[in-house]
């Protein structure tokens, strides 16, 4: 389930959060088949706010690069082969972005909300870059651990300007 991360943010996940810079490693994470059930889903009280939305471009000329990792007794685990998303931060995906922060997952977000979400994948080290984002605040998230028992969710908050390329630790 820690792919749906991405998804649920994720919707931003997680929380209505998606990347963009569709590519063809940067669509939407893909869903696995589980055998046991998934984790109940926290409903949705925010509406989609379809003019918050309407005053967002949804493409640009920014971008984010990092890595994905978080630091354990053990040593450092990289977030290897993740979906890291950044989803505009709006009313809807801060909803997303709390619950993920507190363990638990959202009902997926709206397709009209993904619209605006972008996407990347991270390589053996966490790296990732995204890219065609619009000038902006962006819910930037990935999950990483050892197991899926001890995978957390990471969220960080990114402004961005027009044609800027920011680079950050998407790190606990």
């Amino acid at each position: 389930m820690g792919r749906w991360i991405a998804i649920g943010l994720m919707g931003l996940l997680l929380v209505g959060c998606q990347f963009v810079g569709r590519g063809p490693d940067t669509g939407p994470p893909e869903i696995e088949d589980r055998t046991e059930p998934p984790p109940e889903r926290v409903e949705r009280k925010v509406a989609f706010p379809e003019q918050e939305y309407a005053k967002l471009d949804k493409n640009g000329t920014a971008s984010i690069s990092g890595q994905l990792f978080v630091r354990t007794s053990s040593g450092i685990v990289y977030g290897a082969g993740e979906t890291v998303s950044a989803a505009p931060a709006t009313s809807y995906s801060a909803e997303a972005a709390e619950v993920a922060l507190a363990g638990g997952y959202i009902e997926p977000a709206d397709p009209r909300a993904q619209a605006y979400t972008h996407y990347a994948k991270t390589d053996d080290k966490g790296y990732f870059k995204i890219t065609g984002l619009p000038a902006g605040v962006f819910y930037v998230a990935g999950r990483v651990g050892q197991s899926d028992d001890t995978r957390r969710v990471i969220i960080n908050q990114v402004r961005l300007g027009k044609g800027e390329n920011a680079t950050i630790e998407l790190s606990r």
